[in-house]
């Protein structure tokens, strides 16, 4: 098979990787650098799975920044641009996959294209109709930051928003490609396709703020959270995962996810989805109020990545956490290797862990590291699970 990947995101790249085992792949994008990295067998992201299967040198892939030659070959073009969420317009922002589709359209008809960017409920439909094009579709990922590869290989599931012979076919080629064996695959509607993937994303950050709201109640009561999480996860029924208290969810996904859903509801009778989005507000204002607790002179802030296995700042909760400091007048100091300049948005970055620890009165850490058991006094953090 002859497939296009347009996007080299986590999503994107992962996917490229996967299905370049056993076809030729063409991934484009229009960042000049990220070309440069792939075609060298280098990932520009951080990821263990993509790193070791790049190296290897033994895909058949290579990356573009022009796609309009490889769509006029292509039997699959898997569109992965991001859809960030539009304050203003209370909606996803999907103007990149559009001028996907009518760079596609206007060399290649009749191509297959899927959709795995995130959308809204019943964009494809409306795509459809404003394109007058069938041969689309919606294929939900459900990747991690960090381990894209790893879950495009171990999938839980494969689910396609269609049931058309090309989705069957598309379905063959993700499966054949994974390690994981006997992986279930559901072929659901079009719109039931796209409100799987919010609904999911939304459940995963309501467990998040659950447990950020479980360990406001016991810091406060002076109890151990740790204890309390052990002993509620140790119900099979809930389970030992996305249980670490954290300053808040962040990432690519799940804040953008959630305020999408949400606007879905809109007239729609609801309680909880409202009150995810309203928690991660609240936790970041109250990690912010026990940091101002502390009376600091300066406040240190730890990597900005929301885990240590993650090269991503965006959405990242200890931004807004910061900004909420700089409100009360704080000054902040970033200590973040990933960062080679001298200033981060309006901040001072510090290159030197040593100088970090020395100038700050609190240091601020999402995520502890064993780099900082010298200073413990100094930290705070509700990373509860990093010896593990």
């Amino acid at each position: 098979m002859n497939i296009v990947v347009v996007g080299t995101g986590y999503v994107g790249l992962s996917n490229a990787v996967l299905l370049a085992q056993h076809n030729h792949v063409t991934a484009v994008d229009i960042v000049t650098e990220k070309v440069d990295l792939i075609n060298k067998g280098i990932s520009p992201i951080r990821d263990p799975e993509l790193e070791k299967f790049l190296a290897r040198g033994c895909l058949d892939l290579v990356a573009v920044t022009d796609g309009e030659e490889s769509y006029k070959s292509a039997d699959y073009i898997i569109i992965a641009t991001p859809t960030n969420y539009n304050i203003d317009k209370n909606y996803f922002d999907t103007s990149s996959i559009e001028k996907v589709i009518e760079e596609i359209i206007n060399v290649n008809i009749n191509v297959s294209i899927v959709v795995r960017s995130t959308i809204p409920i019943g964009y494809i439909d409306a795509v459809r109709k404003k394109y007058n094009i069938r041969n689309i579709m919606f294929c939900p990922e459900f990747l991690r930051e960090g381990s894209a590869l790893y879950d495009n290989l171990n999938p839980s599931r494969i689910i396609i928003g269609d049931n058309s012979d090309i989705a069957i076919r598309f379905s063959k080629l993700l499966s054949d490609a994974a390690i994981k064996q006997n992986i279930p695959v559901l072929y659901i509607g079009t719109r039931e396709a796209e409100a799987v993937k919010l609904f999911t994303n939304t459940y995963l950050a309501m467990r998040v703020a659950y447990f950020n709201e479980l360990d406001i109640y016991a810091e406060l009561k002076g109890l151990n959270s740790r204890e309390i999480i052990d002993g509620i996860c140790a119900d099979s029924r809930i389970g030992n995962y996305y249980n670490n208290p954290s300053f808040g969810y962040g990432g690519y996904c799940l804040p953008k996810d959630t305020r999408q859903l949400l606007a879905e509801y809109n007239n729609i009778p609801n309680n909880i989805i409202s009150a995810v989005v309203a928690s991660n507000v609240t936790r970041k204002k109250y990690i912010t109020e026990q940091i101002i607790n502390k009376k600091p002179r300066i406040v240190g802030i730890y990597k900005l990545t929301m885990k240590n296995s993650s090269d991503n700042f965006r959405q990242s909760a200890i931004i807004d956490v910061m900004e909420l400091l700089n409100n009360h007048g704080i000054r902040i100091e970033i200590y973040e290797p990933m960062i080679s300049k001298n200033f981060y948005l309006k901040y001072e970055v510090i290159k030197d862990l040593r100088e970090f620890k020395e100038r700050c009165d609190v240091i601020v850490a999402n995520r502890m590291c064993e780099e900082l058991n010298d200073v413990l006094k100094k930290v705070y953090t509700r990373d509860l699970f990093y010896r593990d």
